[in-house]
């Protein structure tokens, strides 16, 4: 049976500052409007959590999704166009 204190070199061999690096605040940036858009619609269902829902909330909830599917196709199109590099 090995010992965990012989692999904890191999572990801890990059030690994590807590920051996010540079491509990850990159990622997050591209993915803002998508997580903006999922926030909308979050609080468009949060409104209807203790009441019962109106024409005016479905209607309100309804724009959201298509806002959050609006974004998804924004942002699967350009991941697309960055996979290919524009050359066909």
């Amino acid at each position: 049976m090995k010992s965990i204190v012989a692999l904890q070199a191999v572990v801890t061999a990059t030690p994590f500052d807590g920051e996010p690096s540079d491509a990850e605040l990159d990622a997050i940036e591209t993915e803002m409007p998508l997580i903006l858009a999922d926030l909308d619609l979050l609080d468009a269902q949060i409104m209807t959590i203790d009441r019962p829902v109106t024409e005016l909330d479905a209607q309100r909830i309804r724009r959201a999704r298509n806002r959050v599917l609006a974004a998804r196709r924004d942002l699967t199109n350009r991941a697309g166009v960055a996979l290919t590099g524009g050359a066909a």
